[in-house]
């Protein structure tokens, strides 16, 4: 895949008032939390964080999408972030419960 062994883009996306976006859902401070806890990990050289625009899947959002797998996942809080750091990013294992 070239540099990183996974690359995690987070949708950041931020709509008008009343739409559907995934920045409604505090996606930017989850991005930031999934940062940090790379970084604690000692893996930021090995995955990567990215924030994205619009990934197109708003009515599910919010979104992120793992690569090179191209697994796409939704979450509500902190606790699913760590569940697809822990289980994805660093045991290879798919989140089903959070899988779209």
């Amino acid at each position: 895949m070239g540099h990183y062994d996974k690359h995690v883009f987070f949708c950041l996306n931020q709509r008008e008032a009343g739409e559907d976006c995934c920045n409604n859902f505090d996606a930017t401070a989850m991005r930031l939390h999934a940062k940090e806890r790379i970084k604690s990990l000692n893996l930021d050289g090995k995955i990567r964080i990215n924030a994205a625009g619009c990934l197109g899947r708003c009515g599910e959002g919010p979104v992120i999408v793992v690569y090179p797998e191209e697994t796409w996942y939704t979450y509500v809080d902190r606790e699913d972030i760590d569940e697809i750091i822990d289980s994805h990013l660093v045991g290879n294992r798919i989140v089903s419960r959070l899988k779209i």
